[in-house]
């Protein structure tokens, strides 16, 4: 491969995951024009709309042979079916936070969400980590006590972000190259059919009802567009990740929750008093300290390399 050929691929990456985390930085803003649909509802359109339209991508990218061959292996199948649940979890918690005027605490759990990584790491893969990363996730575990305690606030939508797309992630580099990115997504919301066609049972019988196509053509549309705001990021995101190196991932990925502290703090208005901004800071902090060890760490790695090609 030539360094011409290198660059490219490396800016198309570049490009493809910026693209992901720009997606998913205004999804509040999108989620919060499908109003009066509740947060039940919108994530059981948003996993059967997901299936459909991967079920649509399977055809036109023809990978039913790929897909066909996970589903003669259960441990994957397992492994998928484990990965929806905490995905549905992921979306349903978020959809919660957003629609509650909590798009602050969802930007939390994301901020948070690399230190989260690294701690799975650690204790489920027994990686070992250098004192930088320690440090950052000292810090981090003090601003999450700052929050409890000054602000008098627990911040379960936070927590359960971040431990829910954490161990999420973690799923999917164990089952790695063996499921792509659209089989891997139509397996997830297939297991998750059951609980979407129980949601929407359920909002059927409460007072306000099934809301699509109840509320205009508009509304319609945009609620039917939910699988496509679902599959796009991660298929944008699956494409970046194979072009460059987690530690440029690492540094993109902030897009997200900066988009998503300002949506909810500028645009919305939402409470930030003095022993939130605390907390607040003190993740910041903490990511600053993870992002000097990883550009450390990339250039030792780089400085190791030139040295075995002399």
């Amino acid at each position: 491969m030539t360094p011409e050929t290198t660059r490219a691929t490396r800016t198309a990456g570049v490009a493809y995951a910026g693209a992901a985390y720009l997606l998913w930085g205004v999804l509040p803003l999108y989620f919060l024009l499908l109003a009066p649909t509740g947060p039940w509802e919108v994530v059981a359109w948003r996993v059967l709309l997901s299936f459909v339209f991967c079920l649509l991508l399977l055809t036109v990218t023809r990978g039913w042979a790929a897909f066909r061959a996970i589903l003669r292996q259960p441990r994957l199948l397992g492994w998928t079916a484990l990965a929806g649940l905490l995905i549905y979890v992921n979306w349903q918690v978020f959809l919660i936070g957003t629609l509650s005027d909590n798009v602050i605490e969802t930007s939390l759990g994301y901020f948070i969400n690399p230190i989260t990584t690294v701690l799975l790491g650690v204790f489920v893969l027994k990686e070992r980590i250098r004192r930088l990363q320690w440090a950052a996730i000292a810090i981090a575990a003090i601003a999450v006590v700052v929050i409890i305690v000054a602000y008098r606030a627990f911040p379960w939508i936070a927590l359960s972000l971040t431990a829910s797309f954490g161990i999420y992630g973690l799923i999917k580099k164990k089952i790695g190259p063996a499921v792509d990115a659209v089989s891997g997504l139509t397996l997830e919301s297939f297991w998750l059919i059951p609980i979407a066609v129980a949601q929407l049972i359920v909002v059927s019988m409460t007072p306000a009802g099934i809301t699509m196509g109840a509320n205009g053509g508009v509304h319609a549309l945009l609620l039917a567009f939910a699988g496509v705001a679902t599959a796009v990021p991660l298929l944008l995101f699956a494409a970046g990740t194979r072009r460059i190196n987690l530690t440029v991932i690492g540094m993109i990925q902030f897009i997200t929750p900066v988009m998503q502290f300002l949506i909810g703090a500028v645009v919305l208005k939402e409470p930030m008093p003095p022993e939130r901004w605390a907390g607040f800071i003190l993740v910041w902090i903490a990511i600053a300290v993870f992002l000097v060890d990883l550009l450390l760490a990339g250039r030792r790695g780089r400085r190791i390399a030139a040295t075995e090609l002399v």
